[in-house]
């Protein structure tokens, strides 16, 4: 079971031990829920000192300092995320291949977790469109769209906020183009709205 996140006030620094516990860990570290929001609000603030004009009180070698400090970000910041993305792949591929609930999603931010689920539709449709009929000498297109037996993918055409479903387990929220792999009889009605169209 992941940890429970703690409210991390972004800093160069809290940024830094971030990365490198990301970079220390096979598993996926447990982030505030608003740790996105917050990265933004700390990147808007960097660059709007990185290109503030020159004062009395904001001399050239603050304004290049910020300016580097801005650039070093922006490097960590993306190498955290590829190593969370290729997590998230590997976590993905290990649920579509098992097809057995033994990945901890807990770890998984919101975007992060429709990330998750439009991959492993992705892996599903495309393992059952091509293993599936090799190993069963199937050579018809009947059953592509099936991801498994009972199971639609489904392309949004508009924003579906997060709903739950009869077993009362929780779906999206999705945003237009999302990809997802969802109960036949969910996918129908999202379909039947034109809030969503079936994958072909």
């Amino acid at each position: 079971m992941a940890e429970n996140p703690e409210k991390v006030n972004v800093t160069y620094d809290s940024i830094f031990e971030m990365l490198m516990r990301e970079k220390g860990r096979d598993e996926l570290q447990k982030l505030s829920p608003d740790f996105f929001s917050d990265l933004v609000r700390y990147m808007a603030e960097k660059k709007k000192a990185a290109n503030t004009q020159l004062t009395d009180t904001f001399s050239l070698e603050e304004k290049e300092r910020a300016a580097r400090q801005l650039q070093n970000v922006s490097q960590m910041l993306t190498e955290f995320y590829d190593r969370r993305e290729k997590k998230i792949l590997n976590m993905a591929l290990i649920k579509s291949r098992t097809g057995a609930d033994i990945v901890d999603t807990e770890p998984l931010l919101g975007e992060e977790k429709m990330f998750f689920d439009a991959i492993v539709a992705q892996f599903d449709y495309y393992r059952n469109r091509i293993l599936h009929r090799i190993l069963n000498a199937d050579s018809s297109q009947a059953g592509k769209n099936e991801v498994k037996e009972g199971t639609k993918v489904v392309r949004f055409l508009h924003p579906v906020p997060k709903f739950v479903g009869k077993e009362l387990e929780v779906y999206g929220p999705y945003v237009e183009e999302d990809i997802a792999g969802l109960p036949a009889e969910i996918a129908d009605v999202l379909i039947q709205k034109g809030r969503a169209e079936e994958m072909s």
